[in-house]
């Protein structure tokens, strides 16, 4: 397997690549251990909008990977840090499934019956229903901005494929006549943070994702080489309809150490 020169840090995602259903895929926790006994530092990066950074840190420590909360970077922290630096002091409408008020400290949510400033749209689940869609597109007719915390179109987990945001936020988009404004992955941001938190360069970079698109091209778009893995919501269709290639693809997240070490005697 051809080696990658030059990283200095690894970009992981989660869901997908360690994990699906929060249980690790085979050689996932050797192979992260294999990348710490490089001395490479770590970033888990994750557009989850269910959990938080420490129920996430203590679900993956729990299946025997060593990481902690520091390690993990959220599409909902990293939203709440955009609210704050480009719509202060705004009040948001949240859609979202899941518990993720304590990533989400700092952002003013609009009290019932409150036009909000800006709608704000995380992960897809039962609350996805007709009226909270169509609350949603009337506040955007009236003016509120809407950011994503990601548009990812699906996920995988035990079950199979399980519809997400990225599709309620295409037909959002095109009722409302507007743009969301998208904070996670595949945003530019989100890596750029990322990168500021392990102090290296782009070039010095290798993402791994299940996701050709949001995880691996929008990661090589900022500089960053990028792996796919064949795990997770992998489709042999997707990366063929996909908008370039991946700088690697690779069976699943156990190959990745050997792109960046010794290989094994």
């Amino acid at each position: 397997m051809e080696r990658v020169p030059g990283v200095r840090g690894v970009l992981i995602d989660i869901d997908g690549v360690l994990t699906v259903s929060w249980q690790p895929l085979p050689g996932a926790v050797e192979a992260l251990e294999r990348l710490r006994g490089l001395g490479l530092p770590l970033a888990l990066l994750t557009n989850t909008t269910s959990r938080t950074r420490a129920s996430i840190a203590r679900t993956l420590a729990d299946a025997g990977f060593a990481v902690g909360a520091d390690d993990i970077l959220t599409a909902p922290a990293a939203t709440a840090a955009y609210l704050a630096g480009h719509c202060p002091g705004a009040r948001c409408l949240l859609l979202n499934s899941g518990d993720i008020a304590e990533d989400l400290a700092g952002v003013a949510l609009a009290g019932e019956g409150e036009d909000p400033d800006v709608v704000v749209v995380g992960g897809a689940g039962p609350e996805f229903g007709y009226r909270a869609l169509n609350e949603v597109f009337g506040h955007l007719q009236r003016g509120a901005r809407l950011v994503a915390m990601h548009r990812n179109l699906y996920w995988r987990t035990d079950a199979g494929l399980q519809l997400d945001s990225g599709a309620f936020l295409l037909g959002l988009e095109r009722a409302a006549g507007v743009g969301a404004e998208v904070v996670g992955k595949p945003s530019g941001a989100f890596f750029a943070a990322a990168l500021a938190r392990l102090g290296i360069g782009a070039s010095e970079a290798l993402m791994v994702g299940d996701d050709v698109e949001a995880d691996v091209l929008a990661a090589q778009r900022q500089g960053i080489t990028g792996v796919l893995v064949r795990t997770g919501k992998f489709q042999p269709e997707s990366l063929r309809r996909a908008d370039g290639e991946p700088d690697r693809v690779v069976d699943s997240f156990a190959d990745v150490p050997g792109l960046l070490g010794p290989a094994r005697p």
